[in-house]
């Protein structure tokens, strides 16, 4: 199973979609978790005003009430929060080209550290912290993830999303060959992806040859 997983390390909803991503890939440890970054609210430099903030929590309410997860308000409570995802992805896509199989536990752990721990992961010395944390070297992740290269790699994946259709995130596709076919777009539980997954399999067996 090839799994192609379009998704933003600061959206709420993939926060909330974690854990039931991993009860599945739990079910089929030979999966494999291909994750392009789609950039939610990527290179914006305007402070977060008060309706802003509103709207952010009445989210985050929803998605704890849906996925159980805890949230700090005070991670956008903060004076002259700037809500810019593209350092998070840019985290992940230089996990990602440094060492690819600890990449998805960054993710998780720079979901944690915004969402559960309010860290100011805006912040290239944070995500470079939070990289040690997951066994990456802190200097070279923090001189790679400053670099042109992976500024030029991280649009690359919000171009590659956009060039799929992708508008929401957390956004899931089973890669059959060339072929890809949409499992979710949005959070849905781990039953319903594993129902998806198996109608998928379904239509793919009858294809004509």
């Amino acid at each position: 199973m090839r799994l192609v997983y379009i998704a933003d390390p600061l959206c709420s909803w993939c926060y909330g979609f974690g854990p039931e991503l991993a009860k599945l890939l739990a079910r089929h440890p030979d999966a494999r978790v291909d994750l392009v970054m789609g950039g939610l609210r990527p290179f914006n430099r305007e402070p977060a005003t008060d309706a802003f903030k509103r709207m952010i929590r009445e989210h985050w309410d929803h998605v704890a009430a849906a996925s159980g997860l805890p949230f700090d308000r005070a991670a956008i409570d903060r004076e002259g929060f700037v809500y810019d995802t593209e350092p998070a992805c840019r985290a992940v896509v230089t996990g990602r080209a440094l060492d690819a199989s600890r990449a998805p536990g960054l993710m998780k752990a720079i979901q944690r550290a915004f969402y559960r721990d309010a860290r100011d992961v805006m912040r290239a010395e944070v995500l470079a912290d939070i990289a040690a944390e997951c066994g990456y070297d802190r200097d070279t992740f923090l001189a790679q993830l400053e670099s042109g290269d992976m500024r030029e790699q991280t649009k690359q994946d919000f171009a590659t999303a956009q060039s799929m259709g992708v508008s929401g995130f957390p956004t899931l596709g089973a890669a059959y060959g060339p072929q890809l076919y949409l499992v979710t777009s949005g959070f849905v539980t781990d039953d319903v992806l594993e129902y998806r997954l198996a109608e998928i399999d379904r239509l793919v067996a009858q294809r004509p040859a």
